[in-house]
């Protein structure tokens, strides 16, 4: 079964860190993903969401609404997208996810849309 982990951050969390900070958090979080193994399918990591923009059609015409949200108080930091025996297996990863000491870290499985 397919998860995909997403990993919510504090809006402003990342300007607050130091250059080294950053850089470091980054690496410990890809040397998670690289400890995954064949568990990872996919794992990217998100640019703030001031470089963001919001597209939706409204009476067949698209509106682009360019971020920060502002009515969010976090944002999407990045994901991994995983391939796991059950949720369990799934929430396990989620808690030894090193963004789960400074984020929220949600679990959801993929699955088409018509399913609820």
């Amino acid at each position: 079964m397919r998860y995909l982990l997403l990993i919510s951050e504090p809006r402003g969390q990342r300007e607050a860190r130091s250059e080294d900070e950053g850089r470091a958090l980054y690496a410990e979080m890809v040397a998670f993903g690289e400890g995954l193994g064949g568990k990872l399918l996919a794992s990217e990591s998100l640019r703030p969401d001031r470089h963001g923009v919001r597209v939706q059609v409204q009476h067949d015409k698209p509106v682009l609404r360019d971020g920060p949200f502002a009515e969010a108080k976090e944002m999407i930091g990045g994901f991994f997208l995983l391939d796991c025996a059950g949720l369990d297996e799934a929430i396990a990863i989620a808690r030894a996810c090193p963004a789960a000491r400074f984020a929220t870290v949600e679990v959801r499985e993929c699955a088409p849309c018509f399913e609820s």
